[in-house]
């Protein structure tokens, strides 16, 4: 029985010359490291709920999970489960704890009350 790496000269490949193809990432296509959209939107969304959570601002804190969405929205892959979820859970937490806290609705001030 012939075995199976007995290499055939007429063979048109080259096992030497023959390299797999990887998707090029971000980083590559632009020479630098930065980045990733949705790398800057759970960070924002981390800023925004904590401010929500120390400052105890309902406003915030809705601004904390439109940016975990949008964080969402641009995930790739299975490698962003973790920052995704716990963008998420604690965007709706700091809504919780800011309804919690202050049960009134949500409203904005009327700036013109203040002088100059």
């Amino acid at each position: 029985m012939s075995s199976v790496n007995v290499s055939n000269s007429n063979d048109p490949k080259r096992p030497d010359k023959i390299h797999r193809y990887h998707f090029p990432t971000t980083s590559d296509l632009r020479g630098d490291v930065g980045f990733t959209t949705q790398e800057v939107f759970d960070l924002l969304a981390i800023i925004w709920s904590l401010n929500g959570l120390l400052m105890k601002l309902t406003c915030c804190t809705w601004i904390a999970l439109f940016c975990s969405t949008i964080g969402f929205a641009h995930s790739r892959g299975n490698y962003s489960k973790i920052e995704v979820f716990s963008s998420f859970m604690l965007s709706f937490s700091a809504i919780l704890m800011s309804y919690l806290q202050n049960p009134q609705p949500m409203y904005f001030t009327d700036f013109s009350n203040y002088t100059r």
